[in-house]
C-alpha cells in the first residue's frame, strides 16, 4: 500500500525529489535496518515512537537527524513519532546547521538568543515546530523512557555504552561536517551531509507498513 503523504513546504518537497535511495549501500542499509524494526513494530502496535538522536554536542548531525526524521514521518504520515536530539554534553546548534535547513526550505525562528540559541524549525504549515537547541540526551526537554536511541556519531556510541530508558540502543553514524568549518566548502559540505542524513531517513520511513 502507497502511504499518505502529507503536505511539506514546497521547496522541501523539491529536496526530497531529489534523493535517491539507490544511492545508499548495501552495508549503509544493513546499518539502517533495526531503526526500521524499531518504527515497523511501534506502528503495527500502534505505540508512540519516540527517537532521540544522540550526538557528542548536540550541535550538528543529531540536529540534522531529528529535522529530517520528523519531517519523513510528516511525509509519510507515520503516525504518533516524536523526535528529538541531545548530547552527551550541551553547546549549541552550530549556525551552518541553521542555515542548510533553511536553504533546503525550512521555516526557523529565532525564539532566544544567547550562547545557546532555541530555533522554531517548521517543515509545514499545519504542523508544530521541531523545537531546536542543544542539550545534553537526558536533559528534562527529552523523553526519560521508552524510546529508541540513535547514536549518529562514533564518538557518542563509543562513549554512551549504556542509555538509561532507552529501549533501544541504534548505531547510525555520520561523519561530522565540522572538518570544513570555516572553508571555502562549508556549505556545500554541510549541504551534502543534509542530503545524506534526509535520503536514509526518508529510505528508513518508507519502509514502515502501516
Amino acid at each position: 500500500m502507497i502511504p499518505t503523504k502529507n503536505k511539506l513546504f514546497s521547496t522541501i518537497e523539491n529536496e526530497i525529489l531529489s534523493f535517491d535511495p539507490e544511492n545508499i549501500t548495501q552495508d549503509r542499509k544493513s546499518i539502517l535496518q533495526p531503526l526500521i524494526e524499531f518504527l515497523q513494530i511501534k506502528t503495527h502496535n500502534q505505540e508512540e515512537i519516540r527517537l532521540n538522536f544522540i550526538c557528542t554536542h548536540n550541535s550538528r548531525r543529531s540536529h540534522l537527524a531529528q529535522v529530517w526524521a520528523q519531517t519523513a514521518a510528516s511525509y509519510f504520515n507515520i503516525q504518533k513519532v516524536f523526535c528529538y536530539s541531545g548530547g552527551t554534553q550541551a553547546t549549541a546548534v552550530f549556525p551552518e546547521i541553521i542555515q542548510t535547513l533553511s536553504t533546503s526550505g525550512f521555516k526557523i525562528m529565532a525564539l532566544s538568543e544567547g550562547d545557546n540559541p532555541v530555533y522554531s524549525i517548521k517543515y509545514a504549515n499545519n504542523t508544530l515546530p521541531v523545537i531546536g537547541f542543544s542539550k545534553a540526551y537526558d536533559a528534562a526537554f527529552n523523553p526519560e523512557s521508552e524510546f529508541g536511541a540513535i547514536l549518529t556519531c562514533s564518538d557518542a556510541d563509543a562513549g554512551c555504552p549504556f542509555i538509561a530508558g532507552a529501549q533501544k540502543r541504534i548505531p547510525i553514524p555520520f561523519e561530522d561536517p565540522k572538518i570544513f568549518d570555516n572553508s571555502p566548502q562549508q556549505a556545500e559540505k554541510y549541504h551534502q551531509r543534509s542530503m545524506q542524513i534526509a535520503t536514509e531517513l526518508f529510505y528508513v520511513f518508507s519502509q514502515i507498513k502501516k
